[in-house]
């Protein structure tokens, strides 16, 4: 984004350095501002009607319907409390259970969402799975509760995300304050804030710079939450899916342009996943992509998915959401139930492509 005033200094220097560019928004507060109204007209006009999932809703309401689950449902739903983040907001997660986590024999899909505060489209898609878990457990999707156990934190950076809503719509770091790093920007990208080749390649050092990875590995308390559930379970775990936007991508590690030993079963799962997406696609988005974040995308250091899988779960994917029609993060919410349906049916396909290896591992295990 540049300002109008040095429009023509920065188009001037794109051509005398032969540099390609194009013009993506000509106008960013009034891209923002139409946004806006889309969202209010949609809430307006289905007031009173909505699930948590079919809407942008903001974080008092997220844990409204987390809580109405566990009240609901349960047996089979266990609403837990990681613990506050930067500026105390409760960071909550469900797990999801046929056998109250005690059956050491299932395996554990762990996802989240919201790492990156203006992803909003990532938040419902993680409500939307725990509603089909749960509320709209259907006969063709019972396996999937009684053969895994789940684990989902719809909002990994609430401060952020409220922050989004209320001030910054574009806001993407944590909101962490350090007055010995900075006293006017605040927070980090909690995705390069993970302890895994921390701090060397796609980060800045510049504490306003929405890539700068914060002054160590884990400063931020949300990714030490994501870290603290990971290694709570690790024994069980399969899956890890970090959901963000956007993109039509599926990416796994490592971002450093390495691979992991079993880079060929999780390119195999990720495939299964994609395609499934692909099955219920709109026309006019694109086919998902698969592969390698450094060579799809591009390479970054101290990913949660770099982190996770170099943990130990076999299967960590960064999941980047449908990108229709130009709308990057300011997703129409009309596209919102299309975008939690395709993506439940790629999130099934990988469950059970995923169980295959489990159950191939078990049985080798003397």
């Amino acid at each position: 984004m540049v300002s109008r005033e040095n429009e023509a200094k920065l188009l001037n220097a794109l051509n005398d350095n032969g540099i390609k560019h194009y013009l993506h928004l000509s106008d960013i507060v009034k891209a923002l501002d139409e946004h806006d109204d889309e969202v209010s007209k949609w809430r307006a006009k289905r007031a009173g009607k909505m699930a948590a999932f079919e809407n942008y809703p903001r974080y008092s309401e997220i844990l409204e319907y987390m809580e109405m689950l566990a009240e609901k449902y349960p047996d089979i739903v266990t609403l837990v409390n990681a613990g506050p983040s930067f500026e105390g907001r409760d960071v909550k997660y469900l797990k999801i259970s046929s056998s109250n986590f005690t059956d050491n024999s299932k395996p554990i899909y762990f996802m989240d969402a919201t790492m990156h505060a203006r992803e909003w489209v990532t938040t419902p898609v993680a409500l939307y799975a725990m509603h089909r878990l749960v509320e709209d457990l259907r006969t063709e999707d019972r396996d999937l509760l009684e053969q895994m156990d789940w684990i989902i934190l719809p909002v990994v950076n609430p401060d952020g995300y409220e922050y989004s809503h209320t001030e910054h719509r574009l806001w993407r770091r944590s909101r962490s304050f350090r007055p010995e790093v900075s006293t006017t920007c605040y927070g980090a990208d909690i995705n390069r804030n993970f302890n895994i080749s921390f701090n060397t390649i796609g980060v800045s050092s510049n504490p306003c710079s929405d890539v700068y990875p914060g002054p160590a590995a884990f400063s931020e308390i949300e990714a030490v939450y994501v870290r603290d559930i990971v290694y709570e379970h690790l024994q069980r775990m399969q899956v890890y899916l970090n959901i963000h936007s956007y993109g039509n991508m599926i990416l796994f590690g490592y971002d450093d342009m390495t691979f992991p030993p079993n880079v060929v079963a999780i390119h195999f799962v990720a495939s299964v996943m994609g395609a499934a997406i692909d099955t219920m696609k709109i026309r006019t988005a694109p086919h998902y992509v698969v592969g390698n974040g450094a060579f799809i995308l591009y390479a970054v250091s101290g990913s949660a998915q770099d982190y996770v899988q170099f943990a130990g779960v076999p299967f960590s994917y960064t999941l980047e959401l449908p990108e229709f029609n130009g709308y990057d993060f300011r997703v129409p919410p009309e596209y919102i139930d299309q975008i939690n349906a395709e993506t439940w049916r790629g999130i099934a396909a990988s469950a059970r492509a995923s169980l295959f290896f489990y159950r191939q591992r078990q049985s080798s295990t003397p």
